[in-house]
């Protein structure tokens, strides 16, 4: 009994001691639970969530926009009195989210007023505002998506984040659809379908007498005129196109006889010159003479004296030229020719004339004959004619050969590497175009035309900068190509005003696209007086001008245009960012489904 007495004394005592344990673990569970609520219940985080939304952020531009190749967003906000914890620190992250993912732009980092972390102080009893800027690169898939906020708050040890807030659209894209329209420049040809080739020979009178004397149509310019048209006369290229007569009287008489004495010797020169032209067998235009009495040559009497030995020539001019009376003059130039035996001798002879100019058209091969020639006996034209000939052909296959056999036998003229340049640029063979614009540079160093094309060839292998080199060293090129290709590299680098100045006085769809990148939304006579007015994507810009310009009815009226012309476009514009506000429009969704 004793023994059992004693065990149950222990078993008493055990049971005591381990009941006396369990209180004191619950009561220290109890204090430890009630000193984490104390804790939770004090942290400045708490507070700020449960009050974050009278926080505000506002982001512009929204919907967001790609310019260059890059997003820039401005982030602006302000937080209430009393709201940002002395001790607290936050970071603002604003990430864009995509179908391919999602991008964090550079962070805003705040803190309050003895916060040791790093930023920009926001008062805890007055509150604060802040802004930040900040850009990240375009990626595809970015038209599609939205902004959002993310805020994460640190108080020591702990940290907490507000709820993510959106804040913006996006993402406009508009700029990337700037067409691809460089414009390469071909070197023209000198060809001319005709030449107006200058036949003049000189019938001289004497003095107070129009007729025509024998002697004179006896001399050497006269008779190698005549021996001329009797052999164009039976070349079928060549054709009179015209008679001018310029007749002329000495100084010395009296200015009305001389003057009618002009006339006279015009006409007489003329009848003597259609004399020869019927002796050549060559008929002559009823309208082909055009008949000058141009009267006393004062001019010519000045000019042969300078010209001559005369003694005392020099004040003879000065002594005629006192004289405005032509009178008074003329009586002077009587006594010179009395005095001076050499005037009388040497100069007034010379003055009493008829100069006549025969004017034949000397006619170039035809197309036609050009054509068969190409065909038969290429290396039988010149220059002009075989760059001309390339312009009869509309089959490049045919151009390219021309521009092979010009190079062939010119070999030190560009043209020819230059033109094979231009053509394989339009098949899209920009290494060969490349190769042919080097070797036209290599013949004429510094050529505008060609760097131009250097240009090109560098702006479609993505080197804007070396393109815009080649642009700047090619002003005078053609007429706007070389604006309108520094136009392409403007829009694509968002320099949008100097695009709009380049594309001055174009119409097309890249100078429309310039000006509503611009801020100017009327863009429709651009493109409606342009070359593009019926393609899909001109109907769609118009559309974006529209929706820019708040005008539903020019929206959906030329949206419904490009779709037709391009189904593809629907999906685009269901996407797009430009006409976000428009998406629940009943009209918007027919024209998109």
């Amino acid at each position: 009994m004793i023994i059992i007495a004693v065990l149950k004394t222990k078993l008493d005592f055990k049971e005591k001691f381990y009941k006396k344990m369990k209180n004191q673990n619950t009561k220290l569970l109890a204090l430890a639970v009630a000193t984490s609520t104390v804790f939770i219940a004090c942290n400045p985080l708490s507070k700020m969530i449960k009050r974050q939304n009278e926080v505000n952020f506002a982001l512009t531009p929204n919907p967001v926009e790609m310019h260059g190749d890059s997003i820039a967003v401005a982030l602006t906000g302000s937080f209430p009195t009393k709201y940002f914890n002395k001790k607290v620190s936050a970071v603002i992250t604003p990430v864009i989210k995509y179908d391919g993912g999602e991008e964090a732009f550079a962070p805003l980092k705040l803190k309050g007023e003895v916060s040791e972390e790093e930023g920009a102080v926001i008062n805890y009893e007055k509150g604060g505002s802040f802004s930040h800027s900040a850009t990240i690169p375009y990626k595809d898939g970015m038209h599609n998506a939205t902004v959002e906020l993310r805020v994460d708050g640190k108080y020591k040890t702990q940290t907490k984040s507000l709820d993510p807030r959106k804040v913006a659209d996006g993402t406009i894209i508009t700029p990337k659809l700037v067409m691809s329209a460089d414009k390469a420049i071909i070197a023209k040809d000198n060809f001319k379908k005709f030449e107006l080739k200058d036949n003049k020979v000189v019938i001289n009178y004497l003095v107070n007498n129009s007729t025509v004397r024998g002697s004179e149509m006896s001399d050497k310019d006269v008779k190698e005129l005549v021996n001329n048209l009797k052999m164009w006369s039976k070349d079928v290229k060549m054709e009179v196109n015209g008679v001018v007569v310029d007749a002329y009287a000495s100084p010395e008489g009296e200015i009305s006889k001389n003057d009618n004495l002009a006339n006279e010797r015009a006409a007489s020169a003329d009848k003597a010159m259609a004399g020869a032209f019927k002796s050549a067998k060559i008929a002559m235009p009823a309208t082909a003479s055009q008949l000058n009495g141009k009267g006393e040559d004062w001019a010519g009497f000045k000019n042969l004296m300078t010209a001559s030995d005369i003694k005392d020539k020099e004040l003879i001019i000065r002594v005629l030229e006192t004289y405005s009376d032509l009178t008074k003059r003329e009586e002077e130039i009587k006594n010179l020719a009395a005095t001076y035996t050499e005037v009388a001798k040497k100069v007034l002879p010379e003055l009493r004339r008829s100069e006549v100019n025969v004017v034949m058209k000397k006619h170039n091969l035809t197309d036609d004959e050009l054509k068969t020639l190409v065909d038969t006996k290429i290396d039988s034209l010149d220059a002009e004619q075989m760059m001309y000939a390339s312009t009869l052909y509309t089959d490049d296959a045919k151009k390219e050969s021309i521009y092979k056999s010009f190079a062939a036998k010119f070999t030190n003229d560009w043209r020819g590497a230059n033109n094979l340049g231009f053509l394989y640029i339009a098949q899209n063979k920009v290494a060969d175009a490349k190769a042919q614009f080097e070797k036209a540079a290599g013949l004429s160093p510094n050529n505008a035309i060609v760097n131009n094309n250097l240009g090109v060839c560098e702006r479609l292998n993505g080197n804007n900068d070396a393109a815009m080199a080649f642009y700047d060293k090619a002003a005078g090129a053609g007429t706007t190509e070389v604006n309108e290709n520094k136009g392409i590299i403007y829009i694509i680098k968002g320099d949008y005003n100097s695009a709009k100045s380049s594309y001055s006085g174009v119409n097309s769809f890249n100078a429309a696209l310039a000006n509503l990148l611009a801020g100017n939304n009327a863009i429709a006579a651009t493109i409606d007086g342009s070359n593009d007015k019926d393609e899909a994507l001109s109907y769609y810009l118009k559309a974006i001008a529209g929706a820019r310009s708040n005008d539903k009815n020019m929206l959906v009226n030329n949206l419904k245009s490009a779709t037709a012309k391009d189904a593809g476009l629907k999906a685009k514009a269901k996407t797009d960012a430009e006409f976000i506000k428009f998406r629940d429009d009943a009209e918007f969704q027919a024209a998109v489904n």
